[in-house]
């Protein structure tokens, strides 16, 4: 084995006035050029195609998310220029017991992954996309969605399912489900994986799918990233149209409205819904139903048809016709302007759970009647059904029943003691839903213990800990989650 470092990342470290050329397994730290006499006990590293980075900048940057609650900083920032880059690290790090995650955007709100003194690989210098073929098309692991669909539009093809907010990476969204308007469709984004390359906790480059390695493929698609690294998918697509006509629909009443949204994915008229809980203080809340019909010139939607026996405020009902893509990229306008005032850059303590139809109006009822816009920093709350039996993912953890609502409490936090004050009430609102046979989306900001883990993972989870023993032995993985302590 050549135990040298890159040309590339060697010239690029002497421009700041070191290298690494190993690590020092006693002090668990990096050996650099700068130091008079590496110790005895340090160990070269591989060849890099990348770089691997620790300058104080970028070990920040990836020892916070968008949740800006939890900080762990790691020893070091991969940037690989190729999965045998991940490879190589990920076998230095099972002979030397170090850590590692792997971060797309790092848009999750809770730690999740971060690695407290190990390795984290930053997966966006792996975003290269490949040609669509037999409507699929194979993309990096570090590919944002927005750049995947800037890519197929123009070719008439679309991912089945995207998320509201387009800049994540499919790897991050690949690795806990991925949900958005289209899922009461077409599954979640896992459902909608052809193939996948991945890189285990062993080291080893594999590639998989539902006939060739099934185990590895399920034990990658929301697993959290505890088994494996994804650095490569073959993605479905479906031709794309190019307009959208988006439909705004008013309630008062809470089960009005729930039950209008579950007609709506019953018979399939929509092709996206969503939904939101406009909370003002002193005001009972309000409920504003979001749904689109895709459609491409001369062809258009039928509104009637469309809103037939549905039971809005018809008085307050508006549509617009935009373009596809804009109906997508929506949230750019929003995304801008927080960032504009700072607020993208504060605490987000969301709450993102899924309740079972049987249970909504209950249960979101008595959430809804006591939540105030401090309790949410004056940020959106989300309540919208999916088919589970559209879902296929063991992994991707749902209630029992055929429907289910994603209800979002996408808080905002001033400072950080109020951030920690709203992780408590997270926490109190998942003990009240567990009982009801809820469950959380594991994106957001609920402490959790390995107990807690087996109770969410519940029939499936000695399938997990089954994979997590064959893929990835040495528990380096994915640390953030808290799943194997």
């Amino acid at each position: 084995m050549d135990h040298t470092i890159s040309r590339r990342s060697f010239i690029k470290a002497l421009a700041v006035g070191t290298a690494i050329v190993g690590f020092d397994p006693i002090k668990r730290s990096w050996v650099t050029t700068a130091q008079a006499a590496p110790p005895d006990t340090s160990i070269r590293l591989p060849r890099l195609d990348g770089e691997l980075v620790t300058d104080e900048a970028s070990l920040a940057a990836v020892a916070d998310d968008y949740g800006h609650i939890i900080s762990r900083t790691p020893i070091a920032v991969l940037r690989p220029g190729s999965a045998s880059d991940i490879m190589k690290l990920m076998r230095f790090a099972r002979d030397h017991d170090i850590k590692v995650g792997a971060r797309g955007q790092g848009h999750s709100t809770y730690g999740q992954g971060q690695v407290a003194a190990g390795v984290v690989i930053d997966m966006s210098t792996l975003n290269k996309i490949g040609q669509i073929r037999h409507s699929s098309v194979e993309v990096g692991g570090g590919t944002t969605w927005r750049a995947l669909l800037e890519a197929t539009l123009p070719q008439g093809y679309t991912p089945p399912v995207l998320t509201d907010y387009l800049d994540l990476s499919v790897g991050g969204t690949l690795a806990v489900g991925g949900i958005g308007g289209a899922a009461q469709r077409f599954g979640v984004q896992v459902d909608n994986v052809l193939e996948l390359t991945v890189v285990t906790g062993e080291g080893k480059l594999r590639r998989c799918s539902a006939r060739r390695d099934r185990k590895l493929f399920e034990a990658a698609l929301a697993g959290l990233g505890q088994c494996a690294i994804i650095v490569c998918a073959r993605l479905k697509l479906i031709a794309a149209q190019t307009n959208a006509r988006v439909f705004s629909l008013r309630y008062s009443d809470l089960a009005t409205f729930t039950e209008d949204q579950q007609t709506l994915i019953g018979d399939g008229r929509f092709d996206y819904v969503e939904g939101q809980v406009i909370v003002s203080d002193g005001i009972a809340a309000s409920y504003l139903l979001e749904a689109a019909s895709f459609y491409t010139p001369p062809t258009l939607p039928d509104n009637g048809a469309l809103l037939a026996g549905l039971r809005h405020d018809q008085s307050t009902m508006t549509f617009e016709d935009k373009s596809y893509f804009d109906h997508l990229a929506r949230l750019d306008p929003v995304v801008a302007f927080l960032t504009q005032i700072g607020v993208w850059g504060l605490p987000h303590p969301w709450l993102n759970i899924f309740v079972p139809a049987s249970q909504v109006t209950q249960y979101v009822g008595n959430v809804v009647a006591n939540l105030t816009l401090a309790d949410t920093g004056q940020g959106p709350v989300l309540i919208y059904p999916v088919n589970t039996e559209r879902f296929g993912r063991p992994l991707f953890r749902t209630p029992d029943e055929p429907v289910v609502f994603l209800f979002s409490v996408l808080r905002t936090a001033f400072t950080v003691e109020i951030a920690e004050q709203m992780v408590l009430a997270n926490r109190a609102l998942y003990e009240q839903l567990r009982p009801l046979g809820g469950l959380r989306y594991t994106i957001d900001s609920v402490p959790f213990s390995p107990a807690d883990w087996q109770d969410h993972f519940g029939p499936v989870w000695e399938d997990l800990v089954r994979a997590k023993r064959r893929y990835d032995p040495d528990n380096l993985l994915t640390p953030g989650q808290g799943i194997f302590l």
